[in-house]
């Protein structure tokens, strides 16, 4: 039986009655009483006419339609029901042949509060748009059977899992990264470190972009971004053809909430704990045709940390090792904002123009004082001080217009797209070296200025060739120019700078030149089976130059590359409540900002990091199996998959040659890994207030590549081992408007080349109340409350160095959360909107 003819037999066995029904708003459908007998045919009018009124019934969240709601037309003064419909599978209504007068309109379906229009005056001849219904979701009970309208948590797709983040408590006040933590094949690190399948290279888009945002430094990046106005998290390990190609672990595309009610309207949210402080504004103005969506937020955070560092290096055979100790004290301090407004117009029926800009701003600044013991010769040197402040800060810039051609009764689209994106990153540090009794003797200076400019032009096209096959393509021109300009600078406890003559200045103009085309196609089987396989080809042109800022670049000789990326994904159901899917896709990585920037940045000077402008891309195979089922209360999601990496794009750390006792971090093509991975996971509805979700993932990693050995000669190294981590959240809805929502975490030993990672445990506990009118609501969050913080451990082993760094984040929250929405709103027709790498 089709869901349509299932919407008829409701709207008649429901006993919706023809006859009467009071006075006033028809809040319900009115039971017919025994004896009573239905009209002969809805529609049945005493007095018939010509004018006719359409509409949409779409869920309050505005992302799908309610299919085959259930349509009742009253009159106004006497209540009498006159004629009734079921909407289409897109939600759409039609009553036709009315007469002029005044009417009433219900709109219902099961597991929506159902919704009434009054006020609805008909002319002769006039076709009335009433526009979209918004049904919002409800719980009933009837009889013994409790129908629950509540979005599921997980939505599975042929290439993709989305996670509705809508309902997190324990995230307000926060982050990207404490939704983050709670997706499916995700994990998050305590230093915000995201890995998507145990792989960190891994693509982020914001509403299907890429942002400037995202350039630099990731983590630090997704602190930028409020869990508040996150709305999925879109996990896809098996892009199409239509994706770009970077990001070898997959993508993970951030959708935020974008308001499209009509009228003006603006939510705030808020938080302040002992650890951050948060402050939100969202507001929409929509009339007609013109839609505008500003949105702006603040998060300030304060945070001491601190580490040990235990390092012996081994300077050369037989000779003595060098030991050292290394304190530091910290205390973070960081500013992040951003700020973004949109807008939308109908330039016809079937057209739209849509644009927006998108400001960002990353101001985080860290206070060391650094105490080094050094024993060389069996002889413990004069302890050195060292006090530094580290700024990284950056400000960004995305603008992006795009157009949008829809065909009448068809799925065919045309769609151009244009993104203009620009960040400047600054990454400085000021040190001062102290004597014993806490004196300046001399300062250090690096100076680190880098930008990152995108200009990015697209054009997509699908259509429908038959009823069971779509064909889409298109093609895209990235143009992409890094910079840095970096140098050194010394004196003493008075003197002006000067330039480090140990440390020449440098300077790195890196263009990039992405041409790709691509062919996706969409075969629908008989059976439920779905294959979309496609192929994507991509060429990058690289120019470069290296050299001192006061002297003449030098070229750098990187080849030109081109790629042919296949991908092909099938999904096919099983019964009623399950489905499997295969996918197996190629990608590349290419190099981030800071793989490239050869700055030699010694802020901590046992520790030095530097960049390598000659990396190569990353090439990766991934292939895929998953299975998902809802068995009565219970949604599992099962997948098994292997990842194959070549020129791995790692880090990898070897002793200095010119400061004793100090390790240098390459970045570099180290060779390759492969990854064999499951994960599972699981939600239970226990009760419709009730939910438990429960995720377990476990890895094997095997990784080859070359070091040093301890004369400095290459020699080839592997690591292998077992990675698993799990987590389990629960959410309870009360009476009054209260939730409770509680999560437990553990990732266990991460592995890499030189060594290895311990795991670590985070958890947390919050609680919300909203206000009686649904406009707004209070909380509290509390994370890690049981101890201080945490601390976790890495050690490196190699032929020239051992070293054991335990890190320590006083990550110990409790937090104070509000939201209120202010303005009156109504339903706005909803219209689909492409953009940058949208997929459909």
């Amino acid at each position: 039986m089709s869901l349509k003819t299932t919407g008829l037999l409701f709207l008649l066995t429901t006993g919706i009655t023809l006859a009467q029904t009071p006075t006033g708003s028809p809040s319900q459908p009115v039971p017919a009483q025994s004896g009573q007998s239905a009209p002969a045919a809805i529609g049945d009018a005493s007095a018939k006419g010509n004018a006719k009124i359409t509409g949409y019934a779409i869920d309050s969240t505005m992302t799908k339609a309610v299919e085959f709601a259930n349509v009742a037309l009253y009159e106004t003064t006497s209540g009498k029901l006159v004629d009734g419909a079921v909407a289409d599978e897109k939600g759409k209504f039609t009553l036709t042949k009315l007469a002029p007068g005044s009417y009433k309109l219900l709109i219902s379906f099961l597991g929506y509060t159902s919704k009434t229009v009054d006020n609805i005056v008909l002319s002769k001849g006039q076709t009335k748009d009433i526009g979209v219904i918004r049904l919002s979701a409800s719980t009933r009970t009837l009889g013994e059977v409790t129908v629950a309208g509540k979005k599921a948590l997980v939505e599975d797709k042929v290439d993709r899992l989305i996670y509705n983040a809508d309902n997190d408590v324990a995230a307000k006040g926060g982050d990207a990264t404490d939704i983050l933590k709670k997706v499916p094949m995700l994990s998050v690190d305590p230093t915000g470190n995201v890995s998507l399948q145990g792989s960190t290279s891994v693509r982020v888009l914001i509403n299907n972009k890429p942002s400037s945002i995202l350039a630099g430094n990731l983590a630090d990046a997704l602190r930028q971004i409020p869990a508040d106005l996150i709305k999925t998290v879109e996990v896809i390990t098996s892009p199409s053809a239509k994706y770009d190609a970077e990001g070898s672990g997959g993508i993970i595309n951030i959708i935020t909430k974008k308001n499209t009610l009509q009228g003006l309207h603006l939510d705030v949210d808020g938080g302040t704990g002992n650890r951050n402080s948060t402050l939100g504004l969202n507001g929409s103005f929509r009339k007609g045709k013109l839609g505008l969506n500003l949105n702006g937020n603040g998060r300030v955070i304060y945070n001491p940390s601190a580490s040990d560092l235990d390092q012996t290096t081994f300077l050369a055979a037989g000779a003595t090792p060098v030991q050292t100790h290394q304190r530091i004290d910290a205390f973070d301090k960081g500013t992040f904002a951003q700020y973004a407004l949109g807008l939308d117009y109908d330039l016809a029926k079937n057209q739209s123009l849509t644009g927006g800009v998108r400001l960002g701003i990353r101001n985080l600044s860290m206070d060391q004082h650094q105490l080094t013991n050094t024993l060389s010769s069996e002889q413990i040197a004069t302890p050195s001080k060292r006090d530094v402040n580290t700024q990284n800060l950056s400000n960004s810039i995305d603008v992006n217009i795009d157009y949008l051609h829809t065909y009448e009764g068809s799925s065919k689209e045309l769609s151009f797209s244009t993104q203009y994106s620009r960040s400047n990153l600054t990454n400085n540090f000021g040190a001062n070296n102290l004597d014993a009794l806490g004196l300046i003797k001399t300062r250090q200076q690096n100076l680190n200025d880098a930008t990152n400019q995108e200009f990015i032009l697209q054009a997509d096209y699908q259509t429908p060739v038959s009823k069971l096959l779509q064909v889409e393509f298109g093609a895209k021109n990235t143009i992409r120019r890094v910079t840095s300009d970096y140098n050194y600078l010394l004196a003493g406890p008075t003197s002006d700078y000067a330039v480090d003559p140990s440390r020449p200045s440098g300077l790195l103009n890196y263009d990039q030149n992405i041409a790709a085309a691509y062919l996706s196609t969409t075969f629908t089987l008989p059976g439920g089976v779905v294959i979309k396989p496609g192929f994507r080809y991509e060429y990058t042109s690289i120019q470069a130059q290296t050299g001192g800022s006061t002297g003449v670049p030098t070229d750098i000789s990187i080849p030109n590359y081109g790629r042919l990326l296949p991908s092909i994904n099938i999904g096919k159901k099983v019964g009623e409540s399950s489905s499997l899917k295969f996918g197996y896709t190629r990608r590349i990585r290419r190099p981030f900002i800071d793989d490239l920037n050869p700055n030699f940045n010694t802020a901590n000077p046992l520790n030095i990091r530097v960049g390598n402008p000659y990396l190569k891309p990353e090439t990766v195979d991934r292939i895929e199996i998953g299975y998902s089922t809802q068995v009565k209360k219970t949604y599992l999601n099962f997948s098994l998959y292997t990842r194959l990496n070549t020129d791995d794009i790692q880090s990898i750390s070897q002793r200095s040659d010119t400061l004793v006792g100090a390790v240098v971090t390459r970045v570099t093509n180290l060779g390759k890994e492969y990854n064999y991975g499951t994960n599972l996971f699981a939600t239970i509805n226990i009760t419709p207030r009730w939910s438990v979700n429960a995720n377990l993932d476990i890895m094997y990693r095997f990784i080859q590549g070359l070091a040093l050995d301890i004369n400095g000669l290459s020699t080839t190294i592997s690591n292998q081992g077992f990675r698993w981590g799990g987590r389990m959240d629960t959410q309870m809805q009360f009476d009054k408007g209260w939730v409770l929502q509680a999560n437990i975490g553990y990732r266990g030993k991460d592995i890499a080349l030189q060594g290895y990672r311990i795991g670590f445990a985070q958890y947390s506990l919050g609680a919300r109340k909203s206000f009686t009118n649904k406009r707004g609501s209070i909380g509290i969050v509390a994370e890690n409350f049981l101890t201080r913080g945490m601390g976790f451990t890495s050690v490196l082993n190699s032929a020239q160095f051992n070293q054991d760094f335990r890190q320590y984040i006083y990550n110990s929250s409790v937090r104070a959360t509000f939201s209120y929405k202010f303005g009156s709103l109504n339903g706005a027709k909803v219209k689909k909107n492409k953009s940058l790498s949208d997929e459909n």
